[in-house]
């Protein structure tokens, strides 16, 4: 979808923050509107039109995962990417099973969130059913081995390597071998990717 064809929301507490996406996004092109915190967004969410939806994780007001989940009461559909701190993967997880697209962690290159948007954007015009289906990933999922699916099980917690590695009695220079032998099998591009799938199979709790 051309990025002109809708609007990029960005719900932030820190105006320095929300300026600086707002300008970093105009000036890739992209139309802007800022909201300083969650509420004042679910306030006008109705009426947004087509557009999608950038996050922090972490607001006082209402976190991000609260705002995901109260646009879905509501029947609300906006493709949204949401921002975390890095290592906050269990946070991250459970936003996109309220229903993000996409996260991504801080900080970021410019390119990782204009990349993001747009792949969120393309939920805008292109079927659910463009997912991997389960039976593909089924497969791919019994390509691995026992250790690289407990692995992938303390990835999706969101356990840093020195973490899993000490739980499962390896170096974390192991770890780092069978998760990349995990994104591989799985065809996963990024961790975001890889989570997607194992909500999908209902692999994370």
């Amino acid at each position: 979808m051309q990025i002109d064809n809708y609007v990029v929301h960005i719900v932030d507490d820190e105006e320095p923050v929300r300026k600086s996406l707002a300008f970093l996004l105009t000036m890739a092109g992209f139309t802007v509107r800022v909201h300083d915190s969650a509420s004042s967004f679910l306030a006008s969410a109705k009426t947004v039109g087509k557009a999608c939806l950038i996050t922090d994780l972490r607001m006082p007001d209402m976190s991000g995962v609260e705002l995901l989940e109260k646009l879905k009461e509501t029947g609300t559909s906006i493709p949204a990417v949401v921002i975390t701190g890095h290592g906050d993967v269990p946070m991250a997880v459970a936003a996109m099973k309220a229903g993000a697209v996409d996260f991504i962690e801080k900080p970021f290159e410019d390119e990782t969130l204009v990349e993001a948007i747009k792949r969120a954007a393309s939920q805008l015009e292109e079927s659910p059913a463009a997912m991997v289906d389960t039976a593909t990933l089924g497969v791919r999922l019994d390509s691995l081995s026992e250790r690289e699916r407990q692995v992938l099980s303390a990835v999706v917690a969101g356990l840093p390597n020195k973490t899993i590695g000490f739980d499962l009695g390896i170096s974390p220079r192991t770890v780092e071998v069978h998760r990349a032998n995990i994104m591989s099998k799985m065809q996963a591009r990024n961790l975001p990717e890889l989570v997607r799938m194992s909500i999908a199979m209902g692999l994370s709790s």
